[in-house]
């Protein structure tokens, strides 16, 4: 069993209730404690991690569109539940980062390419994404290297 924790500036990783993982927030400094356990951590899905508390997660409210198909975006429309990349900026050395957040609606099954609609996004706070939350801030939405969407926090 996993379960992560935050701690003021730091995150526990811990497997079976033993300490295997730790990372100063702040910093990005972290320790791994049991390589074995720490090990198959990294084969499991972060979003599969379920959190002691909702606040340990930002939600945000946004207009995505998605890219027409004919526009380098996808072929198939997304489900809620769908979890991208969410790339505020890109930079100068040509290096993505991108920040992990959930996409999820609940008026409608599917937004489909070149679909705009209000849905709600869920970012968690092991990552620093806060700095980029501001009514009106515009970023990308990518699947890799392919950016097959946008987004506006409203």
């Amino acid at each position: 069993m996993l379960h992560k924790e935050i701690k003021g500036d730091e995150l526990y990783l811990y497997m079976d209730g033993k300490l295997i993982y730790k990372r100063w927030l702040k910093t990005g400094v972290s320790k791994v404690f049991d390589l074995f356990a720490y090990d198959k951590y990294t084969l499991t899905s972060i979003q599969d991690l379920q959190f002691k508390n909702e606040a340990q997660k930002i939600s945000i409210k946004a207009k995505l569109k998605l890219k027409p198909t004919f526009d380098g975006g996808r072929k198939t429309g997304i489900k809620s539940g769908y979890k991208p990349n969410h790339v505020f900026e890109y930079r100068i050395d040509g290096k993505l980062y991108a920040y992990m957040g959930e996409i999820i609606f609940d008026n409608y099954e599917t937004i489909e390419p070149g679909e705009e609609k209000v849905v709600t996004v869920n970012f968690h706070v092991t990552q620093p994404v806060e700095e980029y939350l501001n009514k009106g801030r515009k970023w990308f939405i990518h699947e890799g290297p392919n950016q097959i969407g946008e987004a506006e926090i409203l």
